[in-house]
Parts: structure tokens; C-alpha cells; sequence
């Protein structure tokens, strides 16, 4: 066994071991990339995932879209706050008998996801251009199997 595929506890390890640094770093890079896209859609990527999620199912509850995003609702609640803010998103009560919140886009929503798409494609396919169509969809598979794991 080499010292590179030995155990970490039987070498010295650094933070260039470390699998959160590496997955950080890469997501930084990542959303800066779609950041740089998206500004001119004028949402960030974090926003972009929220709206498309919420444009892919209408009436979302907020636990489930906290689930399907991996994010405690605390979280899901400040997020959508601005989004709320600027009549993107709307919230209202699933039925009169029920605490339920479905959210969904206004029609200013609809019109910012449709922008934004088009920001987003440009994103995605500089993605790919750099790291190529196999690799980005081989990654793209390994984190969905890892985020399905928790």
C-alpha cells in the first residue's frame, strides 16, 4: 500500500486530506461561476435553486422544500425572505383547516425564472465547457448519491 492510499490515521495528514475542505473549496468556486451568470437575472444561485424548485412544484410545502434543498427550515425561512420581499415567491395557507404554507412563484416569480434559466444554461454549459459533459454529469451523480446517503 502506498502512503497516499494508506489509512490517514497510518500517515500524517493535512487539510489537503480533508473531504469537507476539498468539497468547499469546489463549491465556492462553483457558485461564483453561477454567480457571475445569475447577477444579471438578479438572483443568486442559492435563489435560483429555491425559484426553480418552487417552479417545479407549485404549492411546495416549506418542510418538503427544506428536505429536497438539505436545509433546516431556519434557514429555508431566511432565505425565502427576500424572495417573499420582492413578490417572487408567495406564501398562503395550504386550506382554511390547516397550518400548512404551499409556496409558489407570482407571476414576477415566473418571469424571473424564465430570466434567470437563461442565465443559469450559460452557467451550466461554462461548467461543462471547463470540466467537461462526462465528468460534470459523473460529479453531479456522486453528489446526489452522497446528499441521499445522509
Amino acid at each position: 500500500m502506498t502512503s497516499s492510499s494508506a489509512p490517514l490515521t497510518a500517515r500524517k495528514s493535512t487539510y489537503l486530506d480533508c473531504n469537507c475542505f476539498a468539497i468547499r473549496q469546489a463549491a465556492r468556486y462553483v457558485s461564483q461561476l453561477y454567480e457571475r451568470h445569475l447577477s444579471g437575472a438578479g438572483l443568486t444561485g442559492a435563489q435560483f435553486t429555491l425559484v426553480a424548485a418552487i417552479g417545479r412544484s407549485p404549492g411546495i410545502q416549506m418542510a418538503d422544500l427544506a428536505d429536497a434543498m438539505v436545509m433546516d427550515r431556519t434557514t429555508l425561512v431566511r432565505a425565502l425572505k427576500p424572495l417573499q420581499r420582492d413578490g417572487i415567491v408567495e406564501a398562503a395557507p395550504q386550506s382554511s383547516g390547516t397550518r400548512a404554507v404551499g409556496l409558489r412563484l407570482s407571476d414576477a416569480g415566473k418571469e424571473a425564472l424564465a430570466r434567470a434559466s437563461l442565465c443559469w444554461q450559460a452557467a451550466q454549459a461554462e461548467f461543462e465547457e471547463k470540466f467537461g459533459p462526462d465528468r460534470a454529469r459523473q460529479l453531479r451523480q456522486s453528489l446526489f448519491e452522497l446528499t441521499a446517503a445522509g
